[in-house]
């Protein structure tokens, strides 16, 4: 008679002796004998309570997401009437208008995959309250319209949470020894942070962005290499390109990397996956076929780059290009204050505003101005 093999402490051993001599007993005088509550039952199966055990990631989340909704009642910048803006011209214009519109200040200048997100957005937004996606109701920031907003930033934030799980996977499984205590286990450091980014939570949930989704992205595209799984990074660096254009600079490393991994592995010719290379290409292409490929059709992508690269903002738009153009437009600044009082120059010439965030022309007060041909001739040396 096969026993259960669970259960081997002394009193479930001699529970199963007892049962014997019962059982050999009955067999001997044909009379069966009843088990007492006691006795052991080879069909009783012993209970295992499982312990709940908290998830650290999942603490870590809850936190930092409860954080999130206490910022909704903190100031907002113009980026928040920008992306209104942008809910207002997607949901009220057809597409072909919407690199047109020029009723607010702040035209629409992300890349068309992008537009079509806030036009998504657009949908609930009247639910909540539809004056913010008049195009004539500049400025407009009701609390129903702030609490819309500022929740669809914690919405989209799902991409770059799924990231960070993803990279808090990874490096789990390549975890070295489980002794570690959680708090100082790689991947708990890295969910820490990452997800409580001081940097993203300024921008994002008080500034006002969607960086945090956007970088999910990139993000995503770093975990798949970190895989092996090369096409799938492929697809979420082109989804991140073709929603935010300033991902543009890291093409290049990415692109490359791509290219030695999947199609020239040995660096030879006769290696050269062609296969590969296809379907790379073929990957990137129909993501930026379906982002532009309606505004190609209606002839309208020179309006469209030239939304999406004004060299009219100014060589160092906003002080973002940390770069040489930074340098020759300060010494533009100082000369402007410094040369009258030098006699260098006029008294009378005007002080340039090279860093406005606004689409117009700005020219140099002293120093020669840089057309967009002169600019893209020193584009290597730039970092433009």
């Amino acid at each position: 008679m096969a026993f259960n093999r669970k259960g081997s402490s002394p009193a479930a051993i001699e529970a199963r002796l007892r049962l014997m001599r019962k059982l050999q007993a009955a067999e001997l005088s044909g009379v069966p004998v009843p088990l007492e509550d006691g006795d052991f039952r080879p069909d009783q199966q012993p209970v295992v309570r499982k312990t709940r055990t908290t998830s650290p990631f999942g603490v870590l989340l809850v936190t930092v997401t409860c954080f999130k909704f206490m910022l909704f009642g903190c100031y907002h910048s113009t980026d928040f009437e920008v992306h209104r803006n942008w809910l207002a011209i997607t949901s009220s214009l057809p597409f072909r208008k919407w690199y047109y519109e020029a009723t607010s200040e702040w035209t629409l200048d992300y890349p068309p995959l992008f537009a079509w997100m806030e036009w998504c957005l657009s949908l609930f937004a009247r639910f909540f309250d539809r004056a913010m996606l008049d195009l004539d109701n500049l400025n407009y920031a009701s609390p129903r319209t702030v609490f819309f907003q500022r929740l669809s930033v914690v919405a989209l934030d799902a991409v770059y949470i799924y990231a960070v799980r993803e990279g808090y996977r990874i490096l789990t499984q390549r975890s070295i020894s489980a002794k570690i205590r959680t708090l100082y286990t790689p991947s708990f450091i890295f969910a820490g942070l990452m997800l409580w980014n001081v940097g993203l939570l300024m921008v994002d949930h008080i500034h006002f962005q969607y960086n945090g989704f956007l970088l999910g992205l990139v993000q995503l595209a770093v975990m798949r290499i970190l895989e092996r799984r090369y096409f799938a990074a492929a697809f979420w660096f082109s989804l991140a390109v073709n929603m935010k254009h300033i991902f543009l600079y890291m093409a290049p490393a990415f692109g490359i990397f791509l290219l030695r991994q999947c199609c020239w592995p040995e660096l030879s010719l006769r290696g050269f996956n062609l296969r590969n290379f296809l379907v790379l290409g073929g990957i990137f292409g129909a993501i930026t076929t379906v982002s532009l490929g309606p505004f190609a059709v209606l002839g309208q992508l020179p309006q469209v780059m030239s939304r999406l690269f004004p060299f009219q903002r100014g060589l160092t738009h906003a002080y973002w290009a940390p770069n040489v153009w930074a340098l020759y437009n300060g010494v533009d600044k100082i000369l402007t204050i410094v040369g009258p009082k030098l006699g260098l120059t006029d008294r009378n010439a005007s002080v340039g505003a090279l860093t406005g965030g606004l689409v117009g022309g700005q020219e140099h007060s002293v120093l020669p101005s840089i057309s967009p041909g002169t600019a893209d001739s020193f584009w290597g040396s730039t970092g433009r």
